[in-house]
């Protein structure tokens, strides 16, 4: 399967590739190779520091949606045991692009709902490439009132590009399922842990995105609408894109910076698709410790310190003309 390369990063690929060839020629008859080899190496190894090193909040976005990246299937199946997943809204049917389970994590039985991106074509088609339709978020609903009938903390996984904006989904609902799942978050009288792992665009990761705690990936993005659509709006043009990504502070640190989001967990060079066990298990550690702190706090603290944290976010001029 051939290795799929973001636009940036086509620079250090070539170097790579011309490091490979270099390397499998014979070295023992070509006495000039190995130094060249040598130089290479620390070349690739120079570009890689400084490619990385300093991203900007678009490369952010196109990590944030390398197709090898972590998904949340791969989280749950590495954090959590006894997974029993719920399907279905009781109204219209089951939305794969949300997945919703009760499950265990460290000892402690908690509500998992996440946006569910696929890994071929034929499931990101099944999974509508992560946008859910009225129905999911419906599922996400009757989830955290499951969470909330039980007590049970409820973890939730961001991954959307955001919800599907089809005409068929307006009219069932759409902007009325994402407003009750909002409604639903700010009174659960349970902890509410949200970690953005990937893309968190507009409503489709608002609905489930907003509780108690916010953990952000370090290449993950969280904005009240995505770039493309951001710049077709403003610029009737999706090639400023970029342009529009650097305005609408939607990495990681533009929110911690804001106080939206309370910790990062960083990745390795290039993201987490490089080397994705040590993330998966820091994002188990930081939501199992963001638990221990909130589960000893009472509800009606934890749905009081949930309504200042929302009105402390922005801040507005009244002497302004």
């Amino acid at each position: 399967m051939a290795r799929f390369v973001m636009e940036f990063e086509r620079p250090l690929v070539e170097l790579e590739e011309k490091l490979a060839e270099l390397k499998a020629l014979d070295v023992a008859s070509l006495p000039d190779l190995a130094a060249e080899i040598e130089d290479l190496e620390r070349e690739v190894e120079r570009l890689r520091d400084t490619l990385y090193a300093a991203l900007s909040p678009w490369e952010r976005v196109q990590v944030s949606r390398h197709p090898e990246r972590p998904k949340t299937d791969d989280y749950l199946s590495a954090l959590f045991t006894d997974v029993v997943e719920l399907k279905g809204d009781r109204a219209y049917g089951d939305d794969e692009a949300i997945m919703a389970a009760l499950a265990t994590l460290d000892g402690r039985r908690v509500v998992v709902i996440g946006h569910r991106k696929g890994r071929t074509t034929k499931e990101n088609v099944r999974r509508n490439f992560g946008s859910p339709h009225p129905e999911g978020f419906r599922k996400a609903r009757r989830a955290m009132l499951l969470a909330a009938k039980f007590g049970l903390p409820v973890v939730t996984l961001l991954d959307t590009a955001g919800a599907y904006p089809g005409l068929e989904d307006e009219e069932r609902g759409q902007a009325w399922a994402i407003a009750e799942c909002l409604a639903t978050l700010s009174d659960l009288p349970v902890p509410v842990v949200v970690v953005g792992i990937g893309e968190g665009g507009s409503g489709g990761a608002l609905a489930i995105g907003f509780g108690d705690r916010l953990i952000m990936l370090e290449n993950a993005y969280y904005s009240v609408i995505s770039p493309e659509m951001c710049a077709m709006i403003l610029y009737k043009d999706t090639a400023r894109a970029a342009e529009s990504a650097s305005a609408l502070a939607l990495t990681a640190d533009d929110l911690v910076r804001l106080g939206i989001a309370d910790e990062i967990v960083p990745e390795p060079p290039g993201g987490a698709h490089r080397d994705p066990a040590p993330v998966i298990a820091a994002v188990g550690s930081r939501i199992s410790a963001a638990l221990d702190v909130l589960s000893g706090t009472d509800s009606a603290r934890l749905q009081h310190e949930r309504y200042e944290r929302l009105r402390a976010i922005g801040v507005f001029d009244e002497s302004a003309g």
